[in-house]
């Protein structure tokens, strides 16, 4: 028989053949031949073993090397993550190898949410560029890198649908639309896995949080969710089963009840619909700690109830903590659980090692030991390029009074900001194993694209914020931001003399990193007064005024907008995100990004979005009437709507044209445009199809986004873009929670935005 096993594994271990030899044999991976392997397993192992594949144990302080290493003599853990180093990796499964009874291997995990060392756009960035194919380049380096670091799986991609800019996890989802960050969601989740997660550089995806997590209450970080199912399945729910029909092997449970059940708790959610209706082969995985949250949720009545209610629910695995351990042996003994459901769980831990290839080498990620790199954070494991280019694709223009942008590279620019130079601000939230001192900053970005052309000055002007409590709570676990001490009112007088001196101002301003995070929700989505005031100071100055954002949420930008002659939401942009704003500010690339949310006016406009029903009382702006649905105090809509961005250039939409004035039933129609590019210079846009159910046996959405394409054209060059329009893209939830398609009028909405659009329609008999 013929052995599969690394290099290392065969010069360190001598191992008489056994049964867990045999583990080790080639094995076609398919899941036929996987079922087999996994039953006949399973026969071999004790009640101990199969309940130590349920445990998925994090590096640190709580579990030190020597505790590992004794649970992993006793069979009691299944998976690790939180390590991202080869040779740490590589220890830890020869431990399996060598002191476990039926060597049943490990896999190792971590958040790869935007990158692994090469940092990416933070999610919500990735899907303002609307460019699946970055999306999918995103996908394919992260997975290479984190394989490279001898990964299997990720928890990732997170396709939470939010309409909540409260919420810090915001930043890590697609925005506020189900079918836009559907398709951002498969996407990820083919390109991390590529032909099969077995691949010496594919990842397993987990995708996250099943489910409604972004529509928690008030947009308070572990809140609940109350949801109608018609809006559960028409808004939310379809980007998890999108990504899971794309193949995601894993998934990982959300922390927030649902309609009062917790999902951790939720057997409806986890069994009936995960298991029974979309037919999910693969592992549930709890979040961090959730199971013992069910005590404080008010559902179990102690630790073991706890486990007893989260293993019934169907939570195959659970995520640091004790519990499974420690109490499942005695509810099994005791007739509280079976053994047979025991058994399921555990089936879905080995089916997903069987998938990554584990049985096939335990190693295939880690390679010989001689591979190992010498220097985990050498700059050539970087891809900057390609982080550079997607960067760039991220990257909203929102305002271009009298072109203001792009800038010349001449003359005296003054760059102004707390986050100007912030190497870790500019990577975002969970930016995985990426090194704050290998990314660039944007004042490093526009020193680099003027070297000998212009004189670039700066000036920090003021700390992030100035509230001592919100500055502690950043730097709670580990130094998040630096503080600059010198009095405020110091820092602005620098700023404004540095301002004076130049012939335009850029400001980045916006959010730290941790500011936009898990447990960073926010009440005000106002900036900071420290970083309001200096905007004003530098408004005064009379100078250009060009406003950078680094942000991870929609926030109200209204006095911004006013301000600034022009803005830029470059979001979180990561490693090369210096490099890609400065070759947007100054016209090496003409922006193409387009809003993924709906940026309100004010917190209390929330929620806002594109998508929402109509009322019998709709205000119109042209014609105001007091009894109508609006606000009396404010402007109504959006400061910017969903889909929006500028452009260097110009286009101009033709009216649509539709293949036929009717749809047969289960037919399809063509709708096209003509797309001009009426400007200056060459550049990209999106154009966008919207649909309206005009009479339903439910009020339907004013608008929904069908499709989109991004297009690329010279000056003056045209193109025509057509969307097939099929019978799937009529369907919705109806009032007996039957997925249907009516008879009746449809609008066709085609624009580069939700809000100025060409209009045609059809009849679906």
């Amino acid at each position: 028989m013929k052995w599969i096993c690394s290099v290392s594994l065969a010069v360190s271990l001598s191992i008489q053949p056994t049964f867990a030899d045999a583990l080790f044999a080639p094995h076609a991976l398919t899941p036929e031949a996987r079922d087999i392997f996994v039953t006949r397993l399973l026969k071999k192992m004790t009640l101990d073993e199969k309940i130590g594949q349920l445990r998925l144990i994090s590096v640190g302080p709580d579990t030190p090397k020597s505790a590992i290493r004794d649970m992993i003599q006793h069979g009691q853990i299944g998976a690790i993550f939180n390590t991202v180093t080869r040779s740490d990796i590589r220890v830890m499964q020869d431990q399996v190898m060598q002191l476990s009874r039926l060597k049943i291997p490990l896999f190792f995990a971590y958040d790869v949410v935007h990158g692994q060392r090469t940092v990416f756009p933070i999610p919500l960035a990735l899907a303002s560029s609307w460019d699946l194919d970055a999306v999918a380049q995103v996908g394919r380096i992260s997975a290479y890198e984190a394989a490279d670091d001898g990964l299997n799986m990720t928890w990732a991609p997170m396709v939470d649908v939010s309409r909540e800019p409260r919420w810090g996890r915001i930043s890590e989802g697609f925005g506020e639309d189900a079918w836009l960050t559907a398709e951002m969601g498969r996407t990820m989740v083919e390109a991390m896995q590529g032909k099969s997660p077995a691949d010496r550089y594919s990842v397993m995806t987990s995708v996250k949080h099943f489910a409604l997590y972004g529509a928690v209450e008030g947009g308070r970080d572990y809140n609940s969710v109350d949801m109608s199912p018609q809006r559960m399945f028409q808004d939310y729910l379809s980007p998890y089963k999108a990504s899971l029909d794309a193949g995601s092997g894993g998934v990982m449970v959300a922390l927030n009840a649902i309609n009062g059940v917790p999902a951790t708790a939720n057997s409806w959610l986890l069994k009936d619909l995960l298991r029974n209706d979309w037919k999910f082969k693969g592992i549930t995985i709890s979040d961090h700690g959730a199971i013992k949250e069910l005590i404080k949720h008010g559902v179990a009545s102690d630790p073991r109830d706890a486990v007893r209610i989260a293993l019934k629910s169907g939570v195959d695995m659970s995520m640091s903590d004790e519990f499974y351990s420690r109490y499942l042996p005695e509810l099994v003994k005791n007739y509280e659980v079976s053994e047979q459901e025991i058994d399921d769980a555990t089936r879905h831990v080995l089916n997903v090692k069987y998938d990554m290839g584990l049985f096939n080498d335990p190693y295939s990620h880690l390679g010989p030991q001689r591979s190992d790199p010498p220097d985990t954070n050498a700059e050539s494991r970087l891809h900057r390029a390609e982080a550079r280019d997607v960067a760039r694709k991220s990257i909203v223009l929102l305002k271009n009074r009298l072109e203001t942008l792009p800038l010349k590279k001449s003359g005296t620019i003054a760059l102004i900001g707390p986050l100007a130079d912030s190497q870790r601000d500019i990577m975002g939230s969970w930016s995985a194993a990426g090194v704050a001192k290998q990314s660039i900053t944007l004042l490093q970005g526009m020193k680099d694209a003027t070297a000998g052309k212009a004189t670039v000055l700066f000036a920090k002007g003021a700390n992030v914020t100035d509230n001592t409590g919100i500055q502690n709570f950043l730097n709670l676990y580990e130094k998040s931001v630096d503080i600059d001490p010198r009095p405020a009112q110091q820092l602005l007088h620098e700023a404004v003399a540095t301002a004076k001196k130049a012939d335009v101002i850029v400001a980045a301003v916006g959010e730290a990193q941790g500011m936009a995070h898990e447990a960073s929700s926010r009440s005000d989505l106002t900036l900071p007064p420290s970083q309001t005031m200096l905007l004003k100071a530098l408004k005064a100055t009379g100078k250009p005024l060009v406003i950078v954002l680094m942000n991870g949420r929609p926030l109200s930008l209204v006095k911004e907008d006013q301000y600034a002659d022009a803005l830029l939401e470059t979001w979180f942009s990561g490693t090369e995100g210096g490099h890609a704003i400065a070759d947007v500010l100054f016209g090496d690339y003409n922006p193409s990004a387009r809003l993924p949310v709906s940026f309100p006016r004010s917190v209390g406009q929330i929620p806002i979005y594109y998508n929402h029903l109509p009322t019998g009382r709709p205000y119109d702006f042209r014609q105001p009437n007091k009894y109508t649905s609006h606000y009396y105090d404010a402007a109504n809509g959006p400061l910017y709507p969903f889909g929006y961005g500028l452009s260097y250039t110009t286009f101009k939409v033709s009216p649509v044209s539709l293949s036929a004035k009717t749809m047969a039933h289960n037919g399809r129609i063509n709708a096209s445009v003509t797309v001009t590019n009426t400007g200056k210079r060459a550049g990209a846009t999106v154009v966008q199809l919207y649909l309206h159910d005009k009479v339903a046996s439910m009020s339907r959405p004013v608008k929904e986004l069908k499709g989109f394409k991004r297009i690329m054209l010279n000056v003056g060059e045209s193109q025509t873009v057509t969307f097939p329009i099929k019978v799937e893209a009529l369907m919705f939830w109806n009032a007996q929670m039957r997925q249907v398609a009516e008879p009746g009028q449809f609008d066709v909405m085609i624009g580069l935005d939700s809000a100025r659009t060409q209009d045609a329609g059809f009849t679906y008999q």
